[in-house]
């Protein structure tokens, strides 16, 4: 059971994301959904995986984020060569003062609080899965000792579209790690002129700090503390139900576009992206536009196509959005007749 949200918590929560969010785009031209989706997550305490083609600033992204948070900051290059222990540390042979021999543990980049993976389908599966139990479990397990990670901890990894050269797609074990899937679309004709301007120029823009590492935390404890209405819970189990072709509860396109569904996961990811969805709109209750607003960036790496699906190019957002239409909410009145406005 949580506390009861006030208004002044809502707008401090909303007061503090516009900042950060303001911050990030300083150094980023457009994308505003794509910023805005990633902070999602953030706030959520959820990692985020990051798909577009090289050169749509992904890196520069993470990079920016990470210098408007006061928060410790590590990049790890993928690449086929890349091992487990590049990642995660290693045991080493050391010398003391006198001259005695130790094994010590070395930290790796994943001890950090912002671990940016780049290209991270361009490592093996091996490689791949070493990131796992850190972001399943906000710690690591060497030699049998489990060694904790700093708080927060947001893995950020960035992966090209898996039709190219040289990637290797994540298993899904892993995939289901991640909050959220942001998919990054190429520039339109002024971003594009934009970001000429901003990058071939004499200008060289930097990225204010507006954030502590304990205001973020405060944000992240927010969001837990939203209102979920009872109907609007039910409906977000629903459509995560539905998307599973076997089950009880499957859906027409889930039986003729998927072999499976999302998993527990995906349905604490669509809540409490809905969560913050709510506050940004100035709600301290969960409406039924909150959960479908965040249900394709929660699902969209969670659902598997079927043979069929993948032939006739459907992708998953618009097999979502069939999922979304045969779906019913059980009328938006019971979601906004509690606490439409910030409660006092």
């Amino acid at each position: 059971m949580t506390d009861t949200l006030d208004s002044q918590q809502a707008a401090l929560f909303r007061d503090r994301f516009d900042r950060l969010h303001d911050a990030v785009a300083q150094m980023i031209v457009g994308q505003t959904d794509v910023i805005r989706d990633v902070l999602i997550a953030l706030a959520a305490n959820g990692h985020v995986l990051l798909e577009g083609v090289p050169g749509l600033g992904k890196t520069l992204l993470v990079r920016s984020l990470a210098e408007a948070v006061e928060l410790q900051f590590s990049r790890v290059q993928f690449t086929p060569d890349l091992m487990p222990a590049d990642i995660v540390g290693t045991h080493i042979i050391s010398e003391d003062e006198s001259g005695r021999r130790a094994m010590r543990f070395q930290d790796g980049p994943v001890f950090t609080q912002i671990l940016l993976a780049d290209e991270i389908n361009r490592a093996t599966p091996k490689t791949q899965s070493a990131l796992l139990e850190a972001m399943a479990e906000r710690s690591v397990t060497t030699a049998g000792t489990p060694r904790p990670l700093p708080r927060p901890f947001f893995v950020l990894a960035t992966q090209n579209p898996l039709e190219m050269e040289g990637t290797y797609p994540l298993p899904e074990a892993q995939l289901d790690r991640f909050f959220s899937k942001v998919t990054v679309p190429f520039p339109t004709l002024d971003e594009l002129s934009g970001i000429i301007d901003r990058t071939t120029g004499t200008a060289t823009p930097t990225v204010p700090k507006v954030m502590t590492a304990d205001e973020l935390l405060a944000m992240q404890q927010t969001v837990r503390q939203v209102y979920l209405p009872d109907p609007v819970k039910r409906y977000a189990l629903r459509l995560v139900l539905g998307s599973h072709p076997d089950g009880p509860g499957a859906t027409a396109i889930s039986r003729a576009s998927l072999r499976y569904g999302a998993s527990p996961r995906g349905a604490q990811a669509v809540i409490l992206g809905a969560r913050v969805r709510a506050l940004l709109d100035g709600r301290t209750n969960v409406a039924f536009e909150d959960v479908r607003g965040a249900l394709k960036p929660a699902l969209r790496h969670r659902i598997i196509r079927n043979f069929e699906a993948e032939g006739a190019g459907r992708s998953p957002d618009s097999i979502l959005d069939d999922l979304l239409a045969e779906v019913p909410d059980d009328g938006a009145s019971v979601a906004t007749s509690v606490g439409v406005t910030a409660q006092a």
